[in-house]
């Protein structure tokens, strides 16, 4: 096996060739696309499961948005995103209707709840013919939220980028479609037919959208100097998060899970992840692992994987009231289901040490190509 250095000067990555008398070995590349599979198994409030998939990008190549839409929302530096979802509630006061959010930070010169509602769905009104253009919607008006509370973005550790507090939703409604048919609408609209026709994540989620309890989401968030395009279908499990044996791959009732083959021209590691995370009212710990953990090295503190080229698991935490797990594919592009089940423990097991030899630091993020920079700025560090 070789070890993989990666010589990068800036986060945005050039293609090394490493060659030997008998083989070459590719340095890892980060493509602008990225699929992630995410399994929030939580113990802790609800009970229950929640698996979903997500294609998202940073190009409007590859998650086709028009550029007219794009300048319509920077030219107001208020707008931090725009949802569309299936979910059946997807602000109080809102049930079994599909949605489309303009969301926006508060002004603080608005004075009143009147002239927040008022300011705010100026702003709605201004971007939404267009987005029902864009997305073959006829969504009218219904109410301006306000977000009060950013209790879930703490319990995931998200960026509360989407909601939270401080953000005010101008929401926009249209009659409840199934989420298969909405899933097979917008898919076809936003994913180039090259993604489309490569299979992976992709045809996971097409085959999961049919799940009684599934939703689609898609999020274009703003960012500095791009957006972030996020298609998300995920599935509901109630009161099934009672397991200590955790199979990932049940919740997205596939055997195997596949990369997608838009990767194949390349050695992309961190564009496909499988990410597991586990909230648990009571210390535990991963006990027992089937695949493999790759191994790591601390630098500055956080450990890093020595070898992207190895697929296994990274944990962090291992133990106590919350697992994070990642599966990376290295230079497979499948893995079945019995390679990827673990166990829970008691947190005072002697296995916890020896796993701490091989586990990884990883940030909980809405986007989750915020891993992927995480891993190679601690490659950058160590050259």
């Amino acid at each position: 096996m070789y070890k993989i250095i990666v010589l990068i000067a800036v986060i945005g990555f050039s293609f090394y060739n490493i060659s030997d008398a008998t083989a070459q070995v590719q340095s890892p590349q980060l493509s602008t696309f990225q699929e992630t599979a995410q399994i929030l198994i939580d113990k802790q409030i609800s009970n229950n499961v929640i698996a979903s998939i997500t294609l998202q990008s940073t190009s409007n190549q590859e998650i086709r948005i028009p550029s007219e839409l794009e300048q319509q929302i920077r030219e107001n530096e208020r707008i931090i995103a725009i949802v569309l979802t299936s979910e059946k509630q997807c602000v109080l006061g809102v049930l079994d209707e599909s949605c489309i959010m303009i969301n926006v930070l508060r002004d603080p010169s608005d004075k009143g709840i009147i002239e927040i509602q008022d300011n705010t769905r100026e702003i709605g009104d201004s971007l939404i013919d267009t987005i029902n253009e864009v997305f073959d919607t006829n969504a009218e008006f219904h109410s301006v939220y306000l977000h009060q509370s950013a209790f879930t973005n703490q319990a995931l550790e998200t960026s509360g980028v989407i909601s939270g507090r401080g953000t005010v939703s101008a929401v926009y409604t249209m009659p409840l479609e199934d989420t298969e048919t909405m899933y097979s609408k917008i898919s076809a609209l936003l994913i180039p037919q090259v993604i489309r026709d490569s299979g992976g994540f992709y045809e996971t989620a097409k085959q999961l959208s049919s799940e009684p309890k599934s939703a689609m989401t898609f999020s274009m968030i703003t960012r500095e100097n791009s957006f972030l395009y996020q298609l998300k279908l995920s599935v509901f499990y109630s009161n099934a998060a009672n397991i200590d044996v955790i199979s990932p791959l049940e919740f997205l009732k596939i055997d195997s899970l596949h990369r997608s083959n838009y990767f194949a021209n390349g050695f992309y590691p961190l564009n496909s992840i499988l990410h597991v995370v586990i909230l648990s009212p009571e210390s535990t710990n991963v006990n027992e692992v089937k695949g493999n953990i790759i191994p790591t090295e601390v630098v500055d503190g956080e450990k890093i994987p020595t070898d992207l080229s190895i697929s296994g698991w990274v944990f962090d935490p291992e133990s106590g009231n919350k697992i994070d797990g990642r599966y990376l594919f290295g230079q497979e592009f499948s893995v079945s289901k019995n390679e990827l089940v673990f166990t829970l423990g008691s947190a005072s097991t002697e296995q916890v040490l020896e796993l701490d030899e091989s586990i990884i630091v990883l940030i909980i993020v809405i986007a989750s190509s915020a891993a992927a920079v995480f891993f190679l700025k601690g490659f950058k560090k160590k050259v």
